[in-house]
């Protein structure tokens, strides 16, 4: 048996980065380690993971690419579905996220916008979709 468990967002700040989700998405805090350099939050069957950028540097020792809301986003979104897109990526922005694509609905119905978070990452809002 093969179960996904979580992502891990390697970030500059995990409580910031946890703050954040915590404010804007409402998902509910696991822990954060006394040092600060890592967090999980609850989102339903799996976790949303945060280990600081100094931990990483740790684990792999050739390095990786850092996000950074100067550089273009990963080739990879986190998906948030809901049922008010336009209210969610308002708040989502209130809480420091940037705006990257204003929400739009798709041939197929769904309606969808981009933010990238407060370390970068791209995050999709979007509604389900029907099928």
């Amino acid at each position: 048996m093969v179960k996904f468990g979580y992502t891990i967002l390697y970030v500059e700040d995990v409580e910031k980065s946890v703050a954040f989700y915590e404010n804007v998405f409402g998902f509910s805090r696991k822990f954060v380690t006394p040092e600060n350099d890592y967090g999980e939050l609850s989102t339903g069957e799996t976790t949303i993971s945060f280990a600081s950028k100094k931990l990483a540097a740790q684990n792999l020792p050739d390095g990786f690419i850092e996000s950074t809301l100067e550089d273009k986003p990963f080739a990879i979104e986190l998906g948030f579905i809901t049922d008010n897109v336009g209210e969610l990526v308002q708040k989502a922005t209130s809480f420091g996220a940037v705006l990257i694509k204003e929400p739009t609905q798709k041939p197929w119905g769904q309606i969808v916008a981009y933010v990238r978070d407060v370390d970068g990452f791209l995050i999709e809002i979007c509604t389900e979709v029907q099928g």
